[in-house]
């Protein structure tokens, strides 16, 4: 479980305001309807049908229910068909796993929780074969996680699947209703359910058996009340006639998470890069970073136990040219220095030596203006859109998604170009709306991205 976001790969500036590093992952921007196959492209979702609705859940009954569920441990592979036969007829199962990963490139699964409403499962992982688990968590109707980003992460490294479609993440739901963006598991079911956990646990070792008592009962609650959580944010997102937006901004979440999982390591320069830097800055960028990706997943390390952000930013402004400038002029770790610097120091120099014609593209600038009336303008149709849909305005229009349809517009770019995020049922409302206000203070808008007009 993880307050991991949402990211938009789509373009080489949605790369870079993405942070694919271990251990800062951040939720902001991603949830694009129509990128997922079987969402309508044009669908203007309304309010779900009166019959459609559910009944209002009993909390103090769903309660009991997820008090009386029984556990099991899953420690050998025979016990994994009952957990198999349970899944392929329960509909709905909640999720979520425990890893390692503070000193690996790759996470360490440690433990599988699973509540099918009447049975809560916990996977022993490192003992387990999990293939068929993956096949058949891909078919159950409705998939719950509360922050499913680095445990997506993990499920796409480990099962080969495709996409999922069938997910709801409680945290998305969530901002929905409180515009909230990331909000915390234990926020939540206090919030929603008048329940209180204990979170002390999300740190300690997971891959120790036995588990101690303490982890054992946060591994169980961690799964145990998020079923009624979604039945109870089910029916008032149902009531508000919101579901249709939030299950569409699920699914897209799903599969953004599925292309960060396959992002080359070409592409991972995007990540740091800055529009400031010029064309050749550019180029040492990508060598350094591709040489970073490269090594972090042959030494099995985080990308930062290679080379820092920061140490990386220094390479780029310095450009050392021997071991010397390297050690006194960046502040890389003097033990990968040791190890690495003479591999490091010859990267830099072949990037150096790239024709100009070969360097990537700089960054386009974004916008910036002390005229505050494009932003007033804009600010006031994403309002009254918000309003007259009911959700928040922080969740209709994200800040990244802004920024993109400012390049798009300033630039003359085509209409397809726009983020993903703006297209699906966002895309009407965009089209018909945002897009002539902001043609209408065009100008203003060049002239703070620095073109001249």
């Amino acid at each position: 479980m993880s307050d991991l976001s949402s990211f938009d790969l789509s373009a080489q500036t949605n790369l870079s305001q993405v942070d694919f590093s271990q251990d800062d992952l951040s939720q902001d921007d991603v949830l694009q309807p129509d990128a997922i196959e079987g969402i309508d492209d044009g669908q203007t979702y309304a309010a779900t049908n009166v019959v459609d609705m559910p009944a209002e859940p009993d909390i103090d009954a769903l309660l009991d229910i997820a008090a009386e569920a029984s556990v099991t441990w899953v420690r050998e592979q025979a016990q994994l068909d009952e957990v198999i036969k349970a899944l392929e007829v329960c509909g709905r199962v909640a999720l979520d796993t425990e890893f390692i990963k503070r000193d690996t490139y790759y996470p360490r699964l440690a433990l599988v929780q699973l509540n099918t409403g009447d049975h809560i499962y916990l996977l022993d992982a490192p003992q387990l074969q999990l293939a068929e688990l993956w096949q058949v968590l891909t078919e159950v109707d409705v998939a719950i996680w509360h922050a499913c980003g680095e445990d997506l992460g993990i499920f796409y490294l480990l099962s080969g699947c495709p996409p999922l479609t069938n997910i709801f993440d409680t945290q998305i739901a969530l901002s929905y209703l409180t515009g909230q963006l990331q909000m915390g598991y234990q926020q939540a079911l206090d919030d929603q359910l008048d329940m209180q956990i204990d979170k002390e646990q999300s740190q300690s070792d997971w891959l120790q058996r036995p588990l101690s008592d303490e982890q054992e009962q946060y591994a169980i609650d961690d799964v145990r009340f998020l079923p009624a959580l979604y039945l109870n944010l089910e029916y008032e997102l149902k009531r508000q006639g919101l579901y249709d937006y939030v299950w569409a901004d699920c699914q897209l979440y799903a599969h953004e998470l599925y292309k960060v999982q396959h992002v080359a390591d070409e592409a991972m320069y995007l990540t740091m890069a800055d529009y400031r830097y010029n064309s050749e800055q550019m180029a040492i960028l990508k060598a350094v970073a591709t040489w970073r990706e490269a090594l972090a997943r042959s030494t099995n390390q985080p990308r930062t136990f290679v080379i820092k952000k920061q140490a990386v930013r220094e390479i780029i402004t310095e450009k050392p040219t021997s071991m010397r400038a390297l050690a006194h002029k960046t502040t890389m770790h003097r033990s990968m220095l040791r190890l690495y610097g003479e591999e490091l120091l010859k990267v830099i120099k072949d990037a150096k030596n790239l024709a100009p014609a070969e360097h990537p593209e700089c960054l386009l600038p974004p916008y910036r203006s002390k005229n505050k009336v494009l932003s007033k303008a804009v600010q006031q149709a994403v309002d009254e859109q918000a309003k007259e849909l009911g959700v928040p305005a922080n969740v209709l229009m994200r800040k990244k998604w802004l920024s993109q349809l400012y390049e798009v517009i300033a630039f003359d770019k085509d209409l397809v170009e726009l983020p993903e995020g703006l297209k699906g049922w966002r895309n009407e409302w965009v089209m018909q709306t945002l897009i002539p206000v902001i043609e209408q203070h065009k100008t203003e808008l060049q002239q703070g991205m620095g073109i001249n007009v």
